[in-house]
């Protein structure tokens, strides 16, 4: 089961403790484009946690890539708009537009704020999924799919150098690569 599956279930509060470590940091980077401040960031980012930790079993995937994502910059842009509607300070926009402005460009589907949302969304949960696979890998294992795909060298060469018969390197590359695929189901569509 992908981690999102096993977060949707009821029975697995490790996988949900796994999607909120995931999610942590990335809302943190935009609340603080959003000029939240760092004494309310922690809760925010609690309030949108526990929004997808109460609507996750409900939540439909749609089977359109970046369905999840799209679904989280949502409830990050309801939370980010009830935020600052019950503050008197507003942030000041950079580039002359509102704050509301910007909200409404990451809402947006076609924004290049969204756009930005996808590429940083997928890069950080790929580097935080690479993470937490490794070690169920051994070092070898590892270290024949990391040269490969992150290092660009051909699947002869990573044998010679490793010490391992041509076909074990592509048998690491595919386990990894198949963990990942499960692991990032539903949460990386592409």
């Amino acid at each position: 089961m992908s981690l999102l599956a096993r977060a949707q279930s009821d029975a697995s509060d490790d996988a949900w403790q796994q999607v909120a470590g995931l999610y942590a940091s990335l809302l943190r980077s935009w609340l603080t484009r959003f000029e939240v401040p760092a004494t309310d960031a922690d809760d925010l980012i609690q309030e949108v946690l526990l929004t997808v930790s109460r609507e996750l079993p409900r939540f439909e995937h749609s089977g359109c890539a970046g369905a999840f994502r799209s679904w989280l910059r949502t409830i990050l842009v309801h939370r980010l708009r009830d935020f600052w509607r019950s503050r008197k300070y507003r942030p000041a926009a950079t580039g002359g537009s509102t704050w509301a402005e910007q909200l409404e460009q990451l809402a947006d589907e076609s924004s290049n704020a969204s756009r930005e949302w996808n590429l940083e969304h997928d890069r950080h949960v790929m580097a935080r999924l690479l993470e937490s696979v490794q070690p169920r890998f051994e070092a070898k294992t590892w270290e024949a799919f990391h040269r490969q795909m992150f290092d660009g060298q051909r699947a002869d060469v990573v044998a010679a150098e490793l010490g391992m018969p041509l076909n074990s390197v592509y048998v690491a590359r595919s386990r990894v690569l198949s963990t990942l695929r499960r692991e990032a189901a539903g949460l990386i569509d592409e």
